[in-house]
């Protein structure tokens, strides 16, 4: 496979091989794919999560919150959210 670069995107790829972050263009082009199939694979993951969360409240799983309950709501995400950095 050939891929014709910008005159931009060449410079750009040039300035990574000369700084040493790359060993050649080939090498810059495998990093930046990878890049893009994780952020792809990351990408698929949250689909098919939000598909999962939409199959859930139409089979009326879902939790009804108000203004009362707010509150209590931000509270248990802030500390879910606490719990899972201090678990990394």
């Amino acid at each position: 496979m050939q891929v014709q670069l910008t005159p931009a995107q060449s410079s750009f790829v040039n300035l990574g091989i000369q700084e040493g972050r790359f060993r050649d263009s080939e090498e810059a082009v495998q990093q930046a794919l990878a890049q893009w199939e994780k952020r792809e694979r990351v990408r698929m993951e949250l689909i098919a999560s939000l598909d999962q969360a939409e199959q859930s409240l139409d089979a009326g799983e879902g939790e009804s919150y108000s203004s009362e309950t707010l509150d209590e709501l931000v509270q248990s995400v802030q500390s879910r959210g606490v719990a899972r950095l201090a678990g990394q």
